[in-house]
């Protein structure tokens, strides 16, 4: 049985580390930015929550489903346009904030940690490593 600290804890810490991812692609000015990735790992961590209190002998059903619609949600952020393809990294941003959402939402607070500190390492260094190779082709 989950207690009240147990829920307002996970929904404290669920704020906190998407609002690390949100603002790194508000700041890079992406369409998904810190207000998406919030309500993405809030609600996932509510479904989460939810689901282990009504259903703890299976909550798996429930929080695989989450993944699922998550999916869709990503996926309208992907545009082609002739050989480029766009939003790619923010569709699999909001994924993995959604995959925040779960752990924190089953308390499992050292791969939620851990998670949003790959994530954030992630985004930082594929932003590095863009601008280095941007101004290398304009220098080629």
């Amino acid at each position: 049985m989950l207690t009240n600290y147990d829920v307002l804890i996970r929904l404290l810490l669920a704020v906190l580390a998407s609002a690390l991812i949100g603002y790194e692609r508000e700041k890079t000015k992406h369409a998904a930015g810190l207000r998406t990735h919030l309500l993405v790992c809030i609600g996932s961590t509510i479904i989460t929550l939810t689901s282990i209190d009504m259903f703890p002998q299976n909550p798996a059903p429930i929080t695989a489903a989450i993944i699922t619609g998550i999916g869709f949600l990503g996926a309208g952020t992907i545009f082609r346009d002739k050989n480029n393809v766009r939003g790619l990294t923010t569709a699999a941003s909001i994924w993995a904030v959604a995959g925040l959402g779960l752990a924190l939402g089953a308390g499992a607070y050292v791969i939620a940690a851990a998670g949003t500190l790959a994530m954030m390492f992630t985004l930082e260094f594929g932003r590095i490593q863009y601008l280095i190779t941007k101004k290398k082709r304009k220098w080629s």
